[in-house]
């Protein structure tokens, strides 16, 4: 649905005034407006995020704002990110159905979804933060990866659809924009709206940005970022952007989605898991970490493996778009042939997953929006610590990509430099 006012930004007080009357949101909550009791819990860096709980039950609404939140209106931003965030969520519960809140309602003109309120559900993050070991996020999270990046692709796709589909998001250029520069070049300079842990980051901060492997590296990256376009991705699939209990997982704000590298998704996921883990050693103050620690790489064994197996039952089972058809494999008899061209897709993912994993964990510590895993250590000197070694972790991973053959090499590499005492 689209609105015809002009965008006015809703707030706790006009929220039942303005939208008293929206049939989607009294079916879900009551009619009675004097019993809607609404709160305004967006923590994000973009939009107003209401939870609305009436007689009947409760709602999220969600709205996009002219500009970014975290810096205010002197960056401005489309109302158009909303269109994207709908359209996403819609094709992700196509494709990997019960992965994300349910839509209850959209309108164009004022930029808003109203959607499923998860509950009790909270952030992924904040929960890895408080030291939950969630027993089912690495196969919920793979399945979701695997699922939507095969199927909104060549791979499985109708050539028609993805490309009307790439044609769509091909718009969500504000938001591309600010992937491309915050995450691929912004760390590596003394770009105006950087942060760091200062002293204690100083040096090695210096050092990755006069580090000339890093740096081709990184836009090496960013090349593959802006001219890949494999499929329909979350586009900002983090720690942050994930809602769980002990038995469900849920992935939410797809409003950066856009057609790029299969491997970006994976990558930025993997990355959050890793920074948790080496943002453990900050959050030791009611006891050690090491199960946590332990916890949390064995989560990106799983992940990956998830991944790759479901990637690779799609493969076999839902292959109907134009990419490697089995007019030319198995229609032949030659189903080695497709298993062959399947190992090389895997492969290429993977050396690219490791990089996109590298420059995130390095944005995030670096760039303007970082998260919560380290922000939250009050003391200076130890978040200092922690953040020096996932620098160094990133960095390695980055530039040695195609150099690293497992999931278990990378691992080993990040306890050998969490164990480390000096920065």
């Amino acid at each position: 649905m689209t609105g015809k006012s002009p965008f006015e930004a809703l707030s706790v007080e006009t929220l039942a005034a303005r939208l008293g009357a929206n049939e989607a949101l009294c079916s879900h909550i009551g009619k009675d407006t004097a019993r809607w009791k609404v709160r305004e819990v967006g923590d994000g860096n973009l939009n107003l995020v209401f939870i609305v709980e009436g007689a009947t039950g409760a709602a999220v609404v969600k709205q996009a704002l002219p500009y970014v939140r975290l810096v205010g209106d002197s960056w401005p931003l489309p109302l158009k990110r909303s269109f994207f965030e709908y359209h996403a969520l819609t094709r992700q519960e196509a494709r990997a159905p019960g992965s994300v809140p349910a839509i209850h309602h959209f309108d164009e003109g004022q930029a808003l979804i109203i959607m499923e309120y998860l509950s009790p559900h909270i952030i992924l993050r904040r929960a890895l933060i408080e030291g939950r070991q969630l027993p089912n996020i690495a196969r919920d999270i793979g399945l979701f990866m695997a699922r939507t990046l095969f199927r909104g692709s060549d791979l499985h796709m109708a050539t028609q659809d993805r490309k009307a589909d790439l044609a769509l998001f091909a718009d969500n250029v504000e938001l591309c924009d600010i992937t491309e520069n915050l995450v691929f070049s912004d760390p590596y300079f003394d770009a105006k709206m950087n942060r760091h842990t200062s002293p204690q980051l100083d040096r090695i901060v210096a050092e990755l940005r006069a580090d000339r492997d890093l740096k081709v590296e990184a836009q090496r990256l960013k090349h593959i970022f802006a001219a890949n376009a494999e499929t329909l991705l979350h586009g900002d699939l983090h720690s942050g952007s994930i809602m769980v209990t002990d038995s469900e997982t849920r992935m939410i704000d797809p409003e950066f989605a856009f057609y790029g590298p299969i491997a970006f998704d994976v990558g930025m996921l993997l990355a959050n898991f890793w920074m948790a883990f080496f943002s453990q050693r900050g959050h030791e103050q009611n006891g050690k970490r090491d199960a946590m620690r332990a916890y949390l790489l064995d989560v990106t064994v799983e992940t990956w493996s998830v991944f790759r197996t479901e990637f690779s039952h799609l493969w076999r089972t839902e292959r109907t778009g134009m990419l490697y058809q089995k007019s030319l494999f198995e229609d032949q008899g030659d189903r080695l042939g497709a298993e062959q061209a399947l190992d090389h897709m895997l492969h290429q993912v993977w050396a690219d997953m490791l990089g996109f994993a590298g420059v995130e964990v390095h944005r995030r510590i670096l760039g303007l929006a970082h998260n919560a895993d380290f922000e939250t250590i009050a003391n200076a000197d130890l978040r200092a610590t922690c953040e020096a070694k996932a620098l160094k972790f990133g960095r390695h991973i980055a530039v040695n990509r195609r150099q690293i053959h497992s999931i278990d090499e990378v691992n080993t590499l990040a306890a050998l430099i969490e164990r480390e005492n000096r920065i």
